[in-house]
């Protein structure tokens, strides 16, 4: 692979990462109760709680949809990623990565 490929291949990856960093999902656990918005690098941009789902006398229930939220949007920002860096992985084994 020339110089030339792989500068534009380092682009390529350049731009993906760009348009990780704006894609926002919104999880949602307890029926809205708890909201998380997370980006495509894996990074949590806000956690929102509805006072008026929560029970504040079943905080466990509380931290269980917290937790539930959270792992369900890493997973789900880990797919997307995984989608959008696809088509670059068979260029890559070409750098000898």
């Amino acid at each position: 692979m020339s110089k030339f490929d792989q500068a534009k291949m380092l682009m390529k990856m350049r731009k993906i990462q760009k348009d990780l960093q704006k894609e926002i999902l919104e999880i949602e656990a307890g029926e809205g109760a708890v909201k998380v918005e997370i980006n495509g690098e894996m990074k949590i941009k806000k956690i929102t709680i509805d006072p008026e789902a929560v029970d504040l006398d079943d905080i466990g229930q509380l931290e269980r949809w917290v937790e539930e939220a959270v792992k369900t949007a890493i997973s789900q920002s880990q797919k997307m990623a995984a989608e959008k860096m696809q088509p670059m992985m068979g260029s890559l084994g070409n750098l000898g990565l």
